[in-house]
């Protein structure tokens, strides 16, 4: 998986294809060149990109904040950027290594 994940100076980065109303948050698995993430919130006035941000921290253990949406804001597959990770450190919280 080495296109996957890109890393730069100040952390990751890495696509993600979203489902929203989803019964619970979690990582489906890796899907083409997209991680899978399931969201339960609706995808109605950002709510889905809030809950993605807070989840993604959550699981790797930042701040929501540290999680920016780089594009794809109004769409299920966007590009994010988490700072303050490692490639490794992502695969490993995916539970993908």
């Amino acid at each position: 998986m080495p296109d996957l994940i890109r890393s730069d100076s100040r952390g990751v980065s890495f696509a993600v294809r979203i489902q929203p109303r989803a019964s619970r948050n979690e990582v489906v698995g890796v899907l083409g060149d997209e991680i899978k993430i399931r969201i339960t919130a609706p995808p109605v006035d950002g709510a889905a990109n809030e809950a993605l941000c807070t989840f993604l921290g959550w699981l790797f253990g930042v701040p929501a904040r540290a999680v920016e949406i780089v594009s794809g804001r109004t769409g299920r597959r966007k590009v994010v950027h988490v700072a303050g990770l490692d490639p490794d450190k992502v695969l490993e919280r995916l539970e993908l290594t």
